[in-house]
């Protein structure tokens, strides 16, 4: 599971038209939210990684609009690996904090263990409703004692996107719900339907992009993947991990995968060439795609259930007690978290919510995906999003899954090695970052 920017993501939807319900067209309003804030008004800061959404989509101009007594300012830093380190040092002398703080979700463990006595209970904030969220997400950003430090913006709820062309020549289905039914229920099953594709599909056309996409949708629907719930480090004795790495590396040895890494100048290549038929994608990841493949690809592209629900991304909002305003910071943080306004970023940013409450509004029970052959997203990442499972998230999250993809899987896609001989590379390189 790779990490990635919003501002990669940001710039594939930008000019686009990303939902057919309603979508306008996404940018910026050229100017910071909240600039030249008058006297006596209340200046509320907030700091984000990548194009994160919320001024994007207007939610700071509405809730000024709503609030005149409120200015808010957003500083950004492009990449969260520049961000996160950044947000650790202020956190832990006290300073430099905005008063609001984004913390991307492979991020969200280490806040919640080591620093959740610097941060608001923004469970106890009015206008919070815990029922409000799917509870596994709630459950991410929850202290041992009971206190929620962290409320959910967005989410990655999995689908499998297809080529419809390219499996109409395969002689597999094209209908929409024909082809989740093809692998209804297993992860295993997509491979079945990957050994029957490749029988007849066009030279050259592979059936996924990668081997270490499927690792890591696979892993993604699993409760426990890497920690169990005492916080100790379980990936290398837990058979989900290792079930999900060798079934991947059958992808590779099975002649199933286009053997590309995900989010290079290649794979994006590959969309545009239309060498794979099928990638594991997030609700986040379609404006990529669109972007990717260009005219040539619409209405090619459409998407199907995953075989099993999965996640992959997401990001919440935290408010450090230090702040000049944690009080005001926390309502702000309780709005833009809000079903309605979560709706509202869906519509104009395709960051899909994480506040169920938002699936029955019409922004996103109505959304559909003109790119996709008009494809309900709303309806298929609703239902994915609601059979997560409550993860167990770890604070090396990131580390593990990046080498068991790009040191193990990688080797066994693109080197010809061994499922065993990439299992071993990426347990060692686990082992030396987390001095183990």
């Amino acid at each position: 599971m790779r990490s990635r920017t919003r501002t990669a993501i940001a710039a594939a939807l930008v000019g686009t038209a990303l939902l057919a319900a309603g979508c306008a067209q996404d940018g910026t309003s050229g100017r910071e939210a909240g600039t030249g804030g008058a006297k006596g008004k209340t200046t509320i800061t907030v700091g984000v990684f990548g194009a994160f959404g919320l001024q994007e989509a207007g939610l700071y101009d509405q809730y000024m609009a709503e609030h005149p007594d409120v200015v808010i300012k957003q500083t950004s830093i492009e990449r969260n690996e520049n961000y996160y380190p950044q947000l650790l040092t202020h956190l832990g002398t006290g300073s430099g904090l905005a008063d609001i703080q984004a913390v991307e979700v492979n991020n969200i463990a280490e806040i919640t263990a080591t620093q959740a006595d610097k941060l608001v209970d923004l469970g106890k904030t009015a206008g919070v409703d815990q029922g409000a969220f799917l509870p596994w997400k709630w459950a991410q950003a929850g202290t041992k004692d009971g206190r929620t430090v962290g409320l959910g913006t967005d989410i990655g709820p999995q689908g499998i996107c297809y080529r419809k062309d390219l499996f109409a020549a395969a002689g597999l289905p094209t209908d929409r719900a024909a082809v989740g039914a093809l692998w209804a229920g297993d992860w295993a099953k997509y491979r079945d339907v990957g050994l029957r594709y490749r029988a007849k599909a066009p030279k050259g056309k592979a059936f996924v992009d990668s081997a270490s996409g499927v690792m890591a949708a696979v892993t993604g629907s699993s409760a426990q993947r890497f920690y169990d719930a005492d916080g100790k480090v379980v990936y290398k004795t837990n058979p989900a991990v290792k079930g999900a790495f060798d079934l991947a590396a059958s992808f590779a040895t099975g002649g199933l995968s286009a053997k590309l890494q995900q989010f290079t100048p290649g794979w994006d290549q590959g969309f545009s060439n239309g060498s794979f038929a099928t990638v594991s994608c997030p609700a986040w990841m379609l404006g990529y795609i669109q972007d990717k493949a260009g005219d040539a690809g619409k209405d090619k592209w459409d998407v199907a259930q995953a075989p099993q629900p999965s996640n992959w991304g997401g990001s919440f909002l935290v408010v450090p007690k230090a702040g000049r305003h944690s009080a005001e910071a926390a309502k702000l943080a309780a709005w833009l978290t809000a079903p309605a306004q979560q709706a509202k970023l869906f519509e104009k940013r395709g960051s899909f919510p994480s506040a169920k409450a938002a699936y029955a509004l019409p922004a996103v029970s109505g959304a559909k995906h003109p790119y996709f052959g008009n494809a309900p997203i709303g309806e298929i990442f609703a239902k994915a999003a609601e059979g997560i499972p409550v993860t167990i998230v770890g604070p090396k999250d990131l580390v593990i899954a990046q080498n068991l993809a790009d040191v193990g899987m990688l080797q066994v896609d693109q080197k010809g090695r061994t499922p065993q001989q990439g299992w071993e590379a990426a347990v060692k390189a686990i082992d030396n970052a987390l001095d183990q």
